[in-house]
């Protein structure tokens, strides 16, 4: 008799067993799911003012270098190839390995003569669109 008590002890767990596990392992992702969602965009945006800040200091260097800006045709290209479009830029070497795409999956904008500044370069955020609120706000270089 203790043999068969313990063959039934040892099989395994019980319905309520397993879902009194399911309750507590859900109850945890709802608390844990909304707070790691959150930061995974609050680190897109860090990235995207990274990369905006990184390209503002090759934007300078080619200031720098060639005493203007590259014009809105030439756009932030002429940090990776140099410009054939007038203005050419007189002592231009590459400022970029390559140009990086925003977190988001979409091409930095930039803008010159800049509405916030002498130039801008920005993101339009999640939803790839001008304007927005939370993570679909725009990311710029006047931040």
């Amino acid at each position: 008799m203790t043999r068969l008590s313990a063959l039934r002890r040892s099989r395994g767990f019980t319905l309520i067993e397993v879902m009194v596990v399911l309750v507590i392992l859900g109850v945890l992702a709802a608390l844990i799911v909304p707070n790691v969602l959150e930061r995974a965009d609050d680190a897109r945006v860090t990235a995207a003012r990274t990369d905006i800040n990184n390209l503002m200091q090759a934007l300078k260097l080619y200031k720098l270098d060639n005493q203007r800006y590259p014009n809105a045709e030439q756009g932030l290209d002429a940090l990776v190839r140099k410009p054939s479009a007038s203005p050419v830029p007189p002592n231009w070497k590459p400022y970029l390995d390559k140009l990086p795409a925003d977190p988001w999956g979409q091409k930095y904008q930039f803008l010159n003569p800049g509405v916030k500044g002498e130039i801008d370069v920005f993101s339009f955020g999640a939803d790839g669109q001008a304007g927005g609120e939370g993570k679909n706000a725009d990311v710029g270089s006047w931040q």
